[in-house]
């Protein structure tokens, strides 16, 4: 038998690459700013993060004093999704470690107010009684914004806001300090404030451009439209009704506490359950108040489990 290596024939080795991927496959959440740095989804999300705190000189280099305690940074990685759970873009933030921080030392009232959901429903119903646009904005990188004259960013951005809102004209609720009202004449105008997201009520097109003018030249504002999805929770609007749904941070919620398999019941609570000490497993506390504070959110839109969840 005569062989192509006898005649000095050789024919190049191909290696086949059986490993696929598409423009449209998603990075995975990185365990740490190292492996995020090495794709470059996570790099091109890490430098916006980081030409933004550049731009808005959010910080000044100054020798370390010695008697100061030292909060340390890390980032923060997620997956923005639409209301369908479609992925719409990779978010990193660079945050302070709050762990770090001392009572009454060095951290106090750290919180920001934000809109009640009481607030939302009353607000909601009078656009709809009256016909009147919704509009949403999210902030871009929000606690940038704050004039820091202390060391706690959600409460000096709220303050910002607040300071602004009231150059042109508004006046935030009694009930609400979160709610914004507008009134001049016949135009009114509602702001609801979470954090970084708003919803926009006016009583007109002409108000509502204005108004969003006014907002995009002092802040850096993404405008999203007519209201659809607000807080993980989806608007459909039509003539007569507005109808609010939790669904995906309902399923997402089950998922979390190990029930996706179970059957649904006409009634959410176990009336013959009786507990002692020596009862079931041992749960963890952190995953217990996780799972009672999403289903104390989703009350605002299914106040039929209040009772239960409270």
């Amino acid at each position: 038998m005569i062989t192509r290596a006898q005649h000095g024939i050789f024919k190049p080795r191909t290696i086949l690459n059986l490993h696929t991927s598409t423009n449209n496959s998603i990075s995975p959440l990185p365990t740490n700013s190292v492996n995020a740095l090495q794709d470059p989804n996570w790099k091109l999300t890490i430098q916006d993060e980081y030409d933004a705190l550049i731009e808005n000189k959010t910080w000044e280099l100054v020798l370390r004093p010695s008697n100061t305690n030292v909060i340390r940074s890390f980032w923060i990685f997620m997956h923005k999704r639409r209301s369908d759970g479609s992925f719409e873009r990779y978010k990193a933030r660079l945050v302070g470690d709050g762990a770090g921080q001392q009572p009454c030392i060095d951290c106090g009232d750290t919180f920001s107010p934000v809109v009640k959901p009481a607030t939302i429903r009353t607000v909601l119903s009078i656009a709809l009684s009256k016909s009147w646009c919704l509009h949403q904005l999210n902030v871009k990188n929000t606690f940038l914004h704050g004039n820091l004259e202390e060391t706690h960013a959600p409460r000096a951005w709220y303050k910002r806001f607040l300071d602004y809102v009231i150059t042109l004209g508004f006046s935030h609720s009694v009930s609400d300090n979160s709610l914004f009202i507008y009134k001049q004449g016949e135009q009114v105008a509602y702001i609801l404030l979470y954090v970084d997201d708003i919803i926009l009520v006016t009583s007109s097109d002409e108000l509502q451009d204005s108004i969003l003018h006014h907002l995009q030249v002092e802040f850096s504002m993404k405008d999203l439209g007519s209201l659809n999805y607000f807080l993980r929770i989806s608007v459909i609007r039509t003539p007569q009704h507005i109808f609010l749904s939790h669904h995906k941070y309902a399923e997402e919620t089950i998922e979390k506490a190990g029930m996706s398999s179970c059957k649904s019941s006409p009634t959410p609570i176990n009336s013959k359950a009786k507990l002692n000490i020596t009862s079931g497993n041992p749960y963890h506390p952190t995953q217990y108040r996780s799972l009672a504070g999403a289903l104390q959110y989703l009350t605002l839109t299914r106040p039929d489990i209040s009772y239960v969840v409270q």
